[in-house]
């Protein structure tokens, strides 16, 4: 009998119930999982951290300024402000979810228990979304920076992108504990120097410079602070977003990380600081120091910063600053294949996905769910070149899985209020219930900023959708962590009735 016939005569077809439930595994099951294995305890709490300052530092190097072109720094300001209070809901939302359970499944396995299987494949496949298209808008931002800091003669291009995906995905090859270290020494090198220029940029602060972009007369509300009226705050919702995109990958890592329990809601809680800190240290300091018109429309914007400060000519520091701005398209690119592939290997040790593509090497490493999609992802970045529509399709997928997260914890709270949980949400469903909000919020968003990019992330969502509907759920594993816990509550609320 094949893998797939045995685990299907184990009762996995779908439903809450099937399977095991939380019992012993038949053996068939046990050898299914035993090739879909991860290495357990190869991260603590610091590098947990790192990671989640990795998944998104390169924002602060790079596309945020955009957001001034649609509302001006008021608009950006406050967007950032609301953005980020949204993922500092999230997080402490999310810290409780993977205290209760804390598998590779991250916001799947959330979902999973709280909304269904529907809810658990829909979140799972905008997390994938998110973190297969993401890698692919930057590794065209690499090849940019590249060519502009003219190394090795390189311009940007397919081998340019070819280089990144084989390199980085070799190395998450090797092993996590390997790849998370280089990744902790590549986004403390990159945070270092977001902290110099801040420095240097607040040495030509002024604050008059802040608003210096157009006002826009006809748009209600204009004004020197909100030049494109209230819309514009509403507008660069997804550009505020860039300061804190993918820290809620951090969960992804729990099968791999020491203690996940007491870990994981400790590494997002710093990190999300560490991150809102950041935040301002570029935002302010950037606009105030050249002056928000003069970045916004910037693809280099701490360098373009500087260099306007000092009256065009580039400096010591901003050549610091545009190494540096490479290190951070690193270290962002390589966590987010990582979290991709964690996301990916979920799914399909579930039975979401094909299941071939959860099988682990010998050094416990999901080989086909780091190589599938840095294929997708380096064909995309070859073919289209456009790094910033492939990004746009990114937050997209992110915010609905923000919509979906938020909802789980806010469900579970009200469903399951006697359900162990180490770690508390502080202020509970109030706190998911904002996150909630601002994440409706910032899905609608997308559609006024970029609508082709959201259209086509709908499209790869109704794809996904024909799969699931037609195929895949009616082949689930009942035995995969996330499955399990969710036929164990079955149970309980049937043994309850």
């Amino acid at each position: 009998m094949s893998e797939e016939t045995e685990l299907r005569t184990t009762g996995t077809a779908g439903a809450a119930g099937a399977g095991s439930a939380g019992g012993p595994h038949a053996p068939e099951e046990d050898a299914y999982l035993q090739r879909r294995t991860l290495r357990r305890g190869s991260a603590g709490w610091l590098l947990l951290t790192g990671l989640g300052v990795a998944y998104v530092v390169s924002g602060d190097y790079a596309g945020w300024n955009f957001g001034l072109a649609e509302g001006g720094f008021g608009g950006l300001a406050i967007a950032t402000v609301l953005m980020g209070l949204m993922y500092t809901c999230m997080v402490f939302s999310l810290a409780e979810l993977s205290s209760i359970l804390p598998t590779a499944g991250g916001g799947y396995g959330f979902a999973r228990r709280a909304l269904g299987t529907w809810g658990g494949f829909l979140t799972g496949t905008a997390i994938l979304i998110e973190y297969i298209l993401a890698p692919a808008a930057i590794s065209v931002f690499i090849g940019g920076y590249v060519e502009s800091l003219g190394l090795f003669g390189l311009e940007s291009g397919w081998p340019v992108y070819l280089a990144c995906f084989a390199l980085f995905i070799g190395i998450h090859l090797w092993g996590v504990g390997e790849a998370l270290r280089f990744s902790f020494v590549v986004t403390g090198i990159a945070v270092a120097a977001l902290i110099v220029f801040s420095v240097g940029a607040l040495s030509h602060f002024d604050a008059g410079s802040l608003n210096d972009v157009a006002v826009d007369g006809d748009a209600f509300g204009s004004g020197s602070w909100l030049p494109f009226g209230l819309l514009g705050i509403w507008a660069a919702f997804p550009f505020g977003m860039w300061f804190f995109l993918g820290i809620e990958g951090v969960p992804l890592a729990a099968e791999e990380a020491k203690d996940p329990v007491r870990t994981l809601p400790k590494a997002m809680a710093i990190a999300i600081g560490i991150l809102v800190l950041l935040a301002l240290l570029t935002l302010l300091p950037a606009a105030g120091a050249a002056g928000s018109d003069a970045v916004k429309d910037a693809d280099n914007p701490l360098v373009a910063a500087l260099e306007t400060a000092t009256g065009g000519d580039p400096t010591t520091l901003s050549r610091i600053v545009n190494y540096a701005g490479l290190a951070g398209l690193v270290a962002s690119f390589f966590s987010l294949i990582y979290a991709g592939s964690r996301q990916l290997f979920a799914l399909s040790r579930a039975g979401y996905l094909p299941r071939f593509l959860s099988l682990t090497s010998s050094r416990k490493a999901p080989y086909l769910g780091l190589l599938v999609p840095g294929a997708i992802g380096f064909g995309l970045a070859a073919a289209t070149g456009d790094g910033a529509r492939m990004l746009n399709i990114a937050v997209f997928g992110a915010a609905i899985s923000y919509v979906l997260m938020s909802l789980s914890h806010i469900v579970l709270r009200r469903r399951e209020p006697e359900l162990h949980r180490p770690y508390r949400t502080p202020g509970g469903v109030v706190t998911s219930s904002v996150a909630f909000v601002l994440a409706c919020a910032a899905v609608v968003a997308t559609f006024l900023v970029d609508p082709k990019a959201a259209g086509i992330a709908l499209v790869l969502y109704v794809v996904a959708v024909g799969y699931f509907t037609f195929y895949s759920r009616h082949r689930l594993v009942a035995a995969a962590p996330e499955e399990e816990f969710a036929a164990l509550a079955a149970a309980e609320a049937e043994l309850e009735r």
